[in-house]
């Protein structure tokens, strides 16, 4: 049996989802090639261009079946727009965002106004922006279905044998960029169980959002929706019981149940169908090992409350590719780029944490101290500016 030639890559990015292909293609815009690699062919690349050809059109099955809505900042949009993959129609912008907890005093309402922004954020479907990621691909940049046997490491990068339509390929790349998800219980992963977990879905409120979303806290834990065309994407944080039994209800229940835990400010009708996620804090110890690096939730993955987690890994991979077409490929530039991504990342793994921490209980005086911080939120302008500055650029907003 031949042994199959080894064919060289500068940079290698593992999992093209919205993350790995952003970095893909700020690259690309830089003048940097690399070459993205996906174990599902089904999932990330358009049809036509499994068939190999020049301007790929459309997102594949799996994505476009995907129910995730996602919670994406200005400052992702500013990002996205600078590497042409704004997908501006299909995103809902939120222009205010109202804040409270279950059964207690005590709320703050953040609005776009006060920061002279055509939005605080936006929501779009993932199918929606997997798609006008993958618009942009060239066809020879994407190895789509294909299973990784080895990697193994020296002093000249990372050799990746893989198998792809029954064959094996070896690829020896410079610098191997791990963007393929949520990461396995392992030693290098510091992992929090919240015992909390997010059933998700799309409801029809009555009226309208008005482009307001609500973050509701509640002893179970936060409820979150979130404007999306017409209908509200729901985030619905339970006990795994809880959610469990959510899970079985039927659709005139679970409309009952949402209500209950929201409240009488609006109604809900049809709702859509339901998926589930376990919530934990996964923290990556080190982003860099040698030729390796990890990106986006592969190198840490939030609780959903507030949406930190995917503008995190937007920002991930943006640095990355500032640090790689400033600097190049070297072991200097890497442990620049690790050390500068600690603020933002521990940053908003605290501040994720913290909340869900402190809201999800019904401890009385914890629901006093609560409110009195949702009440100096509203009413002292700074205080309230800190938090929602941190919440569309990150770590950009500081000081």
């Amino acid at each position: 049996m031949t042994e199959a030639t080894v064919e060289h890559v500068d940079i290698l990015i593992v999992g093209a989802g919205p993350v790995g292909l952003t970095l893909h293609l700020a690259l690309a815009t830089g003048g940097q090639q690399s070459l993205l690699l996906d174990r599902q062919r089904d999932s990330v690349v358009p049809g036509d261009l499994r068939r190999g050809a020049a301007s790929p059109l459309g997102v594949l099955a799996a994505a476009q079946n995907d129910p995730r809505a996602l919670a994406l900042s200005q400052g992702t949009r500013q990002l996205l727009e600078q590497i042409g993959a704004w997908p501006k129609r299909a995103a809902t912008p939120i222009e205010t965002i109202h804040i409270s907890q279950k059964d207690g005093f005590g709320l703050t309402l953040i609005d776009r106004n006060d920061y002279a922004l055509p939005a605080l954020g936006y929501v779009i479907r993932y199918r929606d922006l997997a798609a006008a990621l993958t618009a942009r691909l060239a066809a020879d940049t994407i190895i789509a279905g294909a299973e990784i046997l080895t990697l193994t490491t020296d002093d000249d990068g990372v050799e990746v044998t893989l198998r792809q339509d029954g064959a094996v390929r070896r690829l020896k790349t410079r610098l191997l960029v791990h963007a393929e998800g949520t990461p396995d219980d392992e030693p290098a992963v510091q992992v929090s169980d919240y015992a909390q977990h997010a059933v998700i879905c799309e409801v029809t409120p009555n009226p309208g959002h008005a482009q307001r979303a609500w973050e509701r806290f509640t002893p179970d834990g936060p409820l979150a929706l979130l404007p999306l065309g017409g209908e509200f994407s729901v985030v619905f944080t339970l006990p795994p019981t809880k959610a469990d039994s959510v899970m079985a209800m039927d659709d005139a229940a679970f409309t009952a149940a949402l209500q209950r835990q929201f409240g009488r400010r609006m109604t809900f009708s049809k709702p859509g169908p339901r998926r589930r996620f376990p919530l934990a804090l996964r923290l990556r110890k080190t982003l860099v090992k040698g030729h390796e690096v990890w990106i986006g939730n592969t190198a840490q993955t939030l609780h959903p409350v507030s949406g930190q987690g995917f503008n995190l890994g937007i920002r991930d991979a943006w640095q990355l590719a500032e640090a790689l077409l400033s600097e190049g490929i070297s072991p200097a530039s890497l442990a620049r780029y690790a050390a500068s991504r600690q603020l933002d990342r521990r940053g908003s793994a605290f501040f994720t944490d913290r909340i869900v921490r402190t809201f999800s209980n019904d401890f009385a005086p914890l629901k006093l101290a609560r409110g009195l911080g949702l009440l100096a939120l509203d009413l002292c302008p700074p205080a309230r500016h800190f938090v929602a500055k941190r919440m569309i650029w990150g770590a950009r907003a500081w000081p």
